[in-house]
């Protein structure tokens, strides 16, 4: 059991030095690979150690969860999602990252994230959960539909990446319909 992947729900005490820099250098590299995670150009370590904390603290609320998937203390994936802020909408999240490291991709982890999202998000009772995503994400698409997503819309060629425009996708799970 070892080499077990395990995958932790992060609280404040967990975001120390040595995980910012892994979550920094992972999302680092896929965006430097053109990872469909946002970003043009790969983002700063002060950049994603002030994401992972917004996150982190809005989920002592019941407002965020960032999950991180480590075996050993290698860092091979995280993801999270954050809470509507606007009123009308905060019986709803939005999952906002999922990241696995190239390395690990294929192995399940994204599936296992989800897996702790969405149970998070129920334990909060949450009522809808949304993503987005860029269009030709194909193992993203398959991944959130295995789980009961519904894609409930689309831009086409909205999002840009250099010179390249992609479709994004809206998924929506509604939780009030039982477990996915």
């Amino acid at each position: 059991m070892q080499n077990a992947v395990e995958i932790v729900r992060v609280r404040p005490d967990d975001l120390i030095e040595d995980f910012s820099a892994q979550a920094a250098a992972l999302l680092q590299e896929l965006v430097a690979r053109g990872a469909a995670l946002g970003w043009t150009c790969p983002p700063s370590a002060a950049e994603v150690n002030s994401l992972l904390r917004g996150v982190v603290e809005a989920s002592s609320e019941g407002d965020g969860c960032l999950v991180a998937a480590w075996q050993r203390s290698k860092l091979l994936g995280l993801g999270y999602w954050t809470r509507y802020a606007r009123p009308t909408h905060s019986p709803h999240v939005d999952i906002e990252k999922i990241a696995v490291a190239p390395e690990s991709q294929g192995q399940r982890i994204g599936q296992l994230m989800m897996h702790e999202l969405l149970q998070a998000a129920r334990d909060t009772r949450t009522e809808v959960v949304t993503l987005d995503l860029r269009g030709d994400n194909t193992r993203a698409i398959a991944l959130y539909e295995s789980l009961g997503f519904q894609r409930y819309g689309m831009l086409p060629r909205f999002v840009a990446f250099g010179e390249n425009r992609y479709d994004k996708l809206f998924y929506a799970l509604d939780l009030r319909e039982g477990p996915a």
